[in-house]
């Protein structure tokens, strides 16, 4: 598509290194679908999952997945400003894109790892930022976040490569049956459901397999609960009706299986059918965990609800999945938001985003400047070389203060602790004579490093 200056020009981020590479690629796709071609110029940058950047089509509804071609590459501080390489001649320009969108599930992507390249590049981007990214993708640390902000979460033991529990252990603490999981990964991807001593070894291996951090975590017996959150670019935030997850029983909890390969591996359920005081309290809680964790732009709670209406906070999803059973969207459309007004919201989100940060950059510049200013003044104005500058009093000078040789100024020499008259200055503002001047202004900041 030629670049337009009446359309933003959006760069969507998918396949990528994890793996979830897949999923990334079924959500890109309706991404894409659902994008407004009199609004937005899209150009699809496919991620292999060695972690080149390829430039990819959209035709006929379908994403190409190229191995090789031209590779892709964001300018550091270049505001949007990307290179071709191709692989057959000179690297070039690209037109320059305004936002990026990633589309990018699990870790190199949903993790702050891209969030980052976007801050670093200076463009602004679509989506949960660096800090909510990287702390939502850690079950681990997310569990502590929110536990500290005094929300419920599920039992859990951590478990580091090395320093493995005994089941005993893990029983005594969590009971049985419970989960194994890696702690940083998504879309159910090594994790498993263990009831006997048997099947705790390869449920480790497999986990292990994914992280060298894993997460040992109660069973809840309840209903899986979800709630998509949206957030404007005012900073006000959107939560959506629930929606339910109903594993089929031969999958015995929501694997990745379910989720993506058998079609009837779940049935969802929107919106689920919850008491209205129920409803209530758990879409405030869901916007607390959105802020508990540094969510900004957008994210997917999920809960788990007992039968006597108590509901844990299961996990946060930074960039939840797109596909056409996925919940988010879902959720989002019985609110009253279609998919093309969540991206619509996200883009805003982020441009906006950007020009804040620009104006935090240049109020930094100017107060750096004006520290830098009185700094200089300091040392200008500091005229004793062996006291700190605070310590020393300035009095009227006599006659019989002034050295030889030197100048007499309005403002007299400086006593210090000392007991030494401070050099005079010349005109130029510098202590001592013009040939010392220099080495005697920087003298003044010596002392300070014996503090």
């Amino acid at each position: 598509m030629t670049p337009s200056p009446n359309r933003l020009r959006i760069a969507v981020l998918f396949g990528g290194r994890s793996a979830e590479h897949d999923v990334s690629v079924l959500s890109a796709t309706n991404v894409m679908g659902a994008l407004k071609p009199e609004k937005y110029d899209a150009v699809p940058v496919f991620i292999t999952r060695e972690g080149q950047w390829l430039l990819s089509s959209f035709e006929d509804g379908i994403l190409a997945t190229p191995s090789s071609g031209t590779e892709i590459c964001l300018v550091p501080g270049g505001r949007g400003r990307m290179l071709a390489i191709p692989a057959h001649g000179a690297p070039h320009d690209l037109a320059k894109v305004d936002i990026l969108f990633p589309v990018l599930h699990g870790q190199y992507g949903e993790d702050g790892s891209v969030q980052g390249a976007a801050e670093v590049a200076r463009v602004p981007l679509a989506g949960c930022g660096i800090l909510g990214s990287a702390a939502a993708l850690d079950k681990d640390i997310a569990k502590r976040l929110l536990r500290a902000a005094g929300l419920p979460v599920a039992r859990a033991v951590t478990i580091h490569e090395g320093a493995v529990p005994s089941l005993a252990a893990l029983e005594g603490e969590l009971g049985l049956p419970l989960f194994i999981k890696p702690a940083r990964r998504g879309s159910s991807v090594g994790v498993a459901k263990v009831h006997a001593s048997q099947e705790v070894a390869p449920a480790l291996a497999e986990a292990f397999r994914h992280d060298r951090t894993l997460l040992a975590e109660e069973f809840v017996r309840g209903r899986e609960i979800e709630f998509s959150v949206l957030e404007d670019a005012a900073g006000e935030l959107f939560v959506s009706r629930p929606g339910e997850i109903v594993p089929a029983e031969s999958h015995g909890f929501y694997s990745y299986d379910a989720k993506y390969i058998d079609e009837k591996g779940a049935a969802l359920k929107v919106p689920a059918e919850l008491p209205q005081e129920v409803e209530t309290a758990m879409r405030d809680v869901a916007a607390k965990a959105f802020r508990a964790v540094g969510c900004d732009g957008m994210a997917r709670i999920d809960f788990f609800l007992t039968d006597d209406m108590q509901f844990l906070v299961n996990e946060i999803n930074t960039i939840p999945g797109f596909t056409d059973i996925s919940m988010y969207s879902k959720a989002m459309a019985a609110s009253g938001v279609t998919y093309a007004e969540i991206i619509d919201r996200l883009v805003d989100h982020g441009t906006a985003r950007a020009r804040r940060a620009d104006w935090r950059r240049e109020l930094d510049h100017e107060q750096a400047g004006l520290d830098f200013g009185m700094f200089q003044r300091r040392k200008i104005d500091t005229a004793c070389g062996t006291c700190r500058p605070r310590s020393c009093r300035r009095r009227r000078a006599r006659p019989a203060d002034r050295q030889p040789g030197t100048r007499a100024r309005p403002r007299s020499p400086a006593l210090g602790r000392h007991g030494g008259l401070c050099p005079p200055r010349n005109r130029d503002g510098n202590g001592g004579s013009r040939g010392g001047a220099r080495a005697d202004r920087l003298d003044v900041f010596r002392p300070w490093a014996d503090r």
